[in-house]
């Protein structure tokens, strides 16, 4: 199912399609941010930003997956789209309790089945939205083949014309990469703008690379990234200070040996990227936020860092990452041409805490002020 998935959203050209998309759902993002501000006391702070980025995100995702928009950032959220949401949460707040029962002696199981009662009913919901989404979809494919007019769209009706997967393995695999684009696109999103309102003077290094390559009002897209490596950068940054998975597993296919230690085939290991990314031997003055660090210094430069690989590496990489990469480098693009990110009086320290996903501990509030 990975390699069918694959060939159409793993490079950046395959993702690209998608930036007019992307950008609708961005400027209904910017339309919120605007009426936030004007309900704040100083019109200015937006408090709590990763309410907003998980809805930015979801809808974000769904346009990708589902060809459709969901209306995560309308002044009235969809009924159906909200039961997502409380079935979204409601299984993060039970995965790490049914992962810890799951070592518990059955015996003891049958005298705390909430968690995994809980966990399995925040599934059914999680499966009943993508199943009606897909469904919606296509019905409206067939309706169009039926009366013998040419179809194109995007990933959905790719996969469904192409009869590569089973209905069954659509629902599968759509559900699970909108479950796993959402939060951890959303967690990124916050600490990025986090880190920006506590750095200024990067944020406006960023902007000026932006206003001189894009200019102050272009709306980019996919083709423009590569005009402002620091975006790049920043996102680079971002995830190795705060990995949303902050760690990797694998097991091993072959005896190998590594650092003069034999691992048998068949081991599982496991790398905390969130510790290595903060060793001063990967990553010289690791505890400072230096996006500059990611940047080349000419065409035949590598800055290529196995100390960070927030979305893991090969062929079990993560298969939403260049979805989650196009979503973050275009909005944040059009946040600094739009506003400058400041810290208000209602900022405090936050600190990450693991939660299943590597998450902010605690909400982060931050001002959006016009650019003059």
């Amino acid at each position: 199912m990975r390699s069918i998935l694959r060939q159409r959203i793993l490079k950046p050209k395959d993702v690209a399609i998608y930036s007019g998309e992307v950008n609708q759902v961005i400027a209904d993002l910017i339309k919120r941010i605007y009426l936030l501000r004007s309900q704040a006391g100083d019109g200015e702070t937006v408090t709590n930003v990763n309410d907003l980025f998980f809805k930015y995100s979801m809808e974000g995702v769904a346009t990708i997956l589902y060809e459709s928009r969901l209306g995560c950032l309308e002044n009235s959220i969809p009924q159906l789209t909200v039961e997502y949401i409380e079935a979204l949460e409601l299984m993060f707040s039970m995965f790490k309790t049914s992962m810890y029962a799951g070592a518990i002696p059955r015996w003891l199981r049958p005298f705390i089945p909430k968690p995994w009662r809980e966990f399995c009913r925040s599934w059914d919901g999680l499966f009943k939205f993508s199943q009606i989404h897909v469904d919606n979809k296509l019905r409206d494919i067939q309706y169009q083949m039926d009366r013998g007019r040419r179809v194109s769209g995007g990933l959905l009706t790719y996969l469904f014309l192409s009869q590569a997967l089973t209905l069954q393995e659509i629902y599968a695999n759509v559900t699970e990469m909108l479950l796993a684009g959402v939060d951890t696109t959303s967690f990124t999103l916050s600490w990025t703008v986090y880190l920006l309102a506590r750095h200024p003077e990067v944020q406006q290094t960023v902007y000026q690379e932006i206003v001189k390559n894009l200019g102050e009002r272009h709306v980019p897209t996919a083709a423009d990234v590569p005009k402002v490596p620091l975006v790049r950068a920043l996102l680079k940054e971002t995830l190795r200070l705060f990995p949303v998975l902050p760690g990797n597993g694998r097991v091993t296919q072959e005896d190998l040996v590594i650092g003069g230690y034999l691992i048998p085939k068949g081991t599982q290991l496991a790398l905390c990227h969130y510790a290595t990314s903060y060793q001063d031997e990967n990553f010289p003055r690791a505890k400072e936020f230096r996006p500059e660090r990611w940047l080349r210094k000419g065409d035949l430069d590598r800055v290529d860092n196995f100390g960070s690989i927030p979305f893991g590496h090969g062929v079990r990489s993560c298969i939403g990452r260049r979805i989650a990469e196009l979503e973050i480098h275009l909005v944040v693009i059009q946040l600094l041409q739009h506003f400058e990110i400041k810290t208000s009086s209602q900022t405090k320290a936050v600190h990450a805490k693991t939660h299943g996903l590597l998450t902010p501990g605690g909400p982060i509030h931050v001002r959006f002020v016009n650019r003059k």
